[in-house]
């Protein structure tokens, strides 16, 4: 009788035990001695994690550092310190990365920070680092990804682009929700060319037939504000591209006035021919309305020669944090660009 064994050995491999790392009690004490530790690409960073609920190592290196090394050191501190938590979820091979939350002591300085009482913020702690088990993890960071892409594109020495708008799904439902549900709206401006969009991230778990059933609503929208904002389609495969492209164009040419939806679809694994391949480069394709145009592939700056229209900033509070019905605190969202680090000179 022959013994086979088919499993490969790196598929035995587990994860190797670690020693826990010792970590601050969240105590007043604690709370008080991190004031003069915390740097404003810190708070920044809370803001973040508060606005946009998790991101990956990698997404928060794209976001705030220029190397891996230097925000891993640093993350270390600010989870001993209890500014974030982090989590790793279960992957059947290989080590998925660490994400990282916003954690109590963060909370509480982005909350007295903005004059509020920790509680007005409506943070549990219990429900941040619960995203580890939610089943939209996977599309949350997924999201995130789509927009750290285009902040560090913004952060290329020299870069004419900048990323000036970023807003999560949960501000946009806050604002829009009764209409429609963006997974995210965002700003970019390259040159004089200047967009704003709405996002719909697909990750291919979701019937296509109910993704175009969202532009009924984003002509509402348009209706009521006045403003017709493109709304961005973005796929996982080239494939599913070309099918949800086809009923984005059946459901456009239904609605009443299909110009008020400028509607554009691109796909994750499409091969850039450009020097960086970010959601930024000529990716974009135009879905044609009843008077059907094939512009070709845009840069998504020059979304913005196709469908003429200034951006219009939409309204975020520009004075203290108001609370809601819900006692939880409208805070402003933060800016995409961390703030300018500090340099210091050596004396010789």
């Amino acid at each position: 009788m022959t013994i086979t064994n088919s499993t490969p050995q790196r598929a035995l491999r587990g994860h190797l035990p670690q020693r826990p790392t010792p970590r601050a009690a969240a105590t007043a004490e604690h709370h008080a001695r991190l004031a003069a530790h915390l740097t404003p690409r810190d708070r920044w960073l809370a803001r973040m994690l508060f606005e946009h609920k998790v991101c990956t190592t990698h997404q928060l290196v794209e976001l705030a550092w220029p190397t891996i090394r230097a925000a891993n050191h640093r993350l270390r501190d600010l989870y001993c310190w209890r500014v974030v938590d982090r989590f790793q979820p279960f992957v059947s091979s290989g080590t998925a990365p660490m994400h990282y939350v916003l954690d109590v002591a963060g909370a509480v300085a982005l909350a007295y920070e903005d004059g509020l009482a920790p509680k007005d913020l409506g943070y549990r702690h219990e429900a941040a680092i619960g995203i580890a088990h939610s089943l939209r993890l996977a599309h949350s960071v997924g999201v995130n990804g789509f927009f750290t892409a285009l902040v560090a594109r913004s952060r290329v020495p020299a870069s004419v682009c900048q990323l000036t708008a970023w807003w999560s799904e949960l501000r946009c439902a806050r604002h829009w929700g009764d209409i429609v549900r963006p997974d995210a709206y965002g700003r970019w401006r390259e040159g004089s060319d200047e967009v704003e969009f709405f996002l719909e991230f697909d990750f291919g778990t979701e019937s296509l037939s109910k993704l175009a059933s969202k532009l009924s609503g984003y002509e509402k929208l348009a209706a009521t504000t006045g403003i017709a904002t493109p709304v961005l389609v973005w796929l996982p495969t080239a494939r599913r591209e070309t099918t949800a492209r086809r009923a984005l164009a059946t459901a456009l040419a239904a609605l009443d006035r299909p110009a008020l939806v400028p509607l554009a679809t691109s796909a994750a694994d499409l091969i850039s021919t450009a020097s960086d391949d970010t959601p930024a480069t000529e990716r974009w394709l135009p879905v044609p309305g009843p008077d059907p145009r094939e512009p070709g592939r845009l840069r998504l700056a020059h979304l913005a020669r196709l469908w003429p229209h200034p951006p219009t900033p939409p309204t975020t509070p520009t004075h203290a944090p108001a609370l809601s019905t819900t006692g939880r605190a409208e805070l402003a969202p933060p800016p995409p660009l961390p703030p300018l680090q500090p340099t210091y000179r050596i004396r010789r």
